[in-house]
């Protein structure tokens, strides 16, 4: 089992910050290596609400179906992959902080194939892959809003 966990302060209401991480459809603007994500159920976003997302990852396209598993509003979201080449479960949290909101990330994998060989150096480069993704979350919700 992979592990991999990530903080970010971003300086922004925590409640602002909830609901953009928990919109998937958000993920291709601040995530690496990701294509598309689109809900394929009715809102509001709850447990048990579910979304496809399509990403690259060591030049392999990689088609997601995820689950919503655990769902607080404004606090907490976890996901989970129904279908897909690399089985993964996301935990996202957002608490206040002194400087806007504290974001937590875990992601946790179980390679599977040829990956499972890699899993070392995998990890390293999914590490550095979401820390990657929490900055580029930060600057792009610490950005001034134009008015």
């Amino acid at each position: 089992m992979m592990v991999i966990k990530t903080e970010r302060v971003i300086n922004r209401d925590p409640s602002v910050v909830f609901d953009y991480i928990s919109n998937f459809e958000n993920n291709p603007v601040w995530q690496g290596g990701m294509i598309e994500a689109a809900f394929t159920s009715e809102g509001p976003l709850q447990e048990g609400s579910t979304y496809d997302q399509t990403a690259t990852f060591l030049g392999k396209r990689i088609i997601t179906s995820f689950v919503v598993t655990r769902f607080e509003p404004n606090t907490c979201i976890q996901i989970e992959s129904v279908t897909s080449t690399f089985p993964i479960k996301v935990t996202r949290s957002v608490e206040a902080a002194e400087e806007g909101c504290l974001v937590r990330a875990v992601v946790e994998g179980n390679p599977g194939g040829l990956f499972k060989l890699a899993t070392p150096l995998l990890k390293k480069m999914v590490h550095r892959s979401v820390d990657q993704d929490y900055q580029n979350l930060k600057n792009i919700l610490e950005k001034p809003v134009l008015e």
